[in-house]
């Protein structure tokens, strides 16, 4: 009787596991947003705690196992030979879930690093475009002029890093077929903007390069006329003092 009740439970055992496989492993997943994403990580997850716990089950059968082939050879034998394929087969389940657990987990860690290269991005963008605004109507002066490009410039060294990171998460999650929809319309939109914004500010950095240099040659070439019309003066001033004639002046100064 005994023989006959540890046969029913292998047999049982093993067909649970058939209907796990079936419920975890064989199901076509589509991850087309990320709740259907997150819900099947939280799946998964659930999974494989209920395989781990069924480890316990699993023990017991094997020392029922072991126990009557040492009172009862003959039957032990037989239950031995379909422990040994349960026991196979628990270990190859175990082994796929957590594999499939770990790669599910990986991906909504690689959409959520995804979001956060993206926010910084954005943010990058919105302090691009504030700077490149604050370059419109500056007032016509040379330290105004050379802050707005000093400005705009600091915010234009910002590195290419994060961009790259974006580029390959996205495509990693795209090419597995993983929030693809979702993850274009987001990478089409951040790197529209991001052409146009950053465009636009190199053009504003090149406009203001050029007011600032024509605004020091003015001003170099006003210091040297103020220069000469100084020298000019203080000559003028000196013929007056020794009252000479304007006649015998030089041409320029008569």
């Amino acid at each position: 009787e005994k023989a006959v009740n540890l046969k029913k439970d292998l047999a049982e055992m093993q067909e649970w596991m058939t209907q796990a496989e079936e419920e975890y492993l064989e199901k076509d997943f589509e991850y087309k947003s990320p709740e259907e994403l997150e819900n099947a990580v939280e799946e998964m997850k659930r999974a494989k705690e209920d395989v781990l716990q069924k480890e316990v089950r699993v023990k017991i059968l094997k020392d029922n196992i072991k126990m009557l082939a040492a009172k009862v050879p003959s039957s032990g034998q037989d239950l031995a030979t379909e422990l040994n394929v349960v026991l196979e087969n628990y270990q190859l389940l175990c082994n796929r879930i957590r594999g499939k657990c770990h790669t599910l987990e990986e991906v909504w860690s690689c959409w959520i690093e995804l979001l956060q290269y993206l926010d910084l991005e954005t943010a990058w963008l919105n302090n691009l475009e504030e700077r490149v605004q604050m370059t419109e109507n500056l007032p016509d002066k040379l330290d105004a002029v050379n802050d707005a490009l000093e400005s705009l410039e600091s915010v234009l060294r910002h590195p290419a890093d994060n961009r790259t990171q974006i580029r390959e998460l996205g495509q990693t999650l795209i090419d597995g077929g993983i929030l693809d929809d979702i993850i274009s319309e987001k990478l089409e939109a951040f790197n529209a903007r991001y052409e146009e914004l950053s465009h636009l500010a190199v053009s504003r950095q090149i406009t203001l390069e050029q007011q600032l240099q024509t605004m020091r040659e003015t001003d170099h070439m006003l210091q040297v006329l103020q220069e000469n019309l100084a020298e000019l003066d203080r000559q003028l001033t000196s013929y007056l003092t020794d009252r000479v004639d304007a006649f015998q002046m030089p041409q320029e100064a008569q």
